[in-house]
């Protein structure tokens, strides 16, 4: 298995390379499977993306009608809009959401990315070649590309 990548399971028929989802946590349901740790590998309101989908063995589940699959998944990189002053490729930033109650601005879900939570520690990966993104509260912005370091 490659680095960084984590081992858990999906509903079948969502188990596809590529595929991305949340992962909200575990039902009620899930108390009295015996296979319920491979499903906790994962944290609550993160995104993931299956990299590899293990084998075709399917497993029973009390919630997904078809069963599980196991897959390998990784946390992908995270679009963000971020004060320019900050954009460099490699660096290493806490993620903080702008104080924005602009919900209809274009940017409004690029400043508050969902999968990434205030304070998270990541590794900006690139930095977009567009000229700074224009705010509606006049903040000068750059869209970059994160990592979220995993502890």
């Amino acid at each position: 298995m490659e680095e960084g990548r984590i081992v858990t399971l999906i509903g079948a028929k969502y188990a596809k390379v590529g595929e991305e989802f949340f992962f909200l946590g575990l039902s009620e349901r899930c108390e009295l499977c015996k296979l319920k740790h491979s499903c906790l590998t994962l944290a609550i309101g993160r995104r993931y993306r299956i990299e590899k989908v293990r084998d075709e063995i399917k497993h029973d589940c009390y919630i997904h009608e078809n069963g599980v699959c196991v897959v390998e998944v990784i946390e992908p990189p995270v679009t963000v809009a971020i004060d320019a002053k900050f954009a460099f490729k490699n660096s290493k930033i806490v993620f903080t959401s702008p104080k924005c109650e602009e919900t209809d601005c274009e940017l409004y879900d690029s400043c508050h990315p969902a999968g990434l939570r205030e304070g998270d520690n990541c590794t900006i990966i690139e930095v977009t070649d567009d000229p700074s993104v224009a705010c509606k509260k006049g903040r000068t912005l750059k869209v970059v590309k994160m990592l979220r370091e995993r502890k």
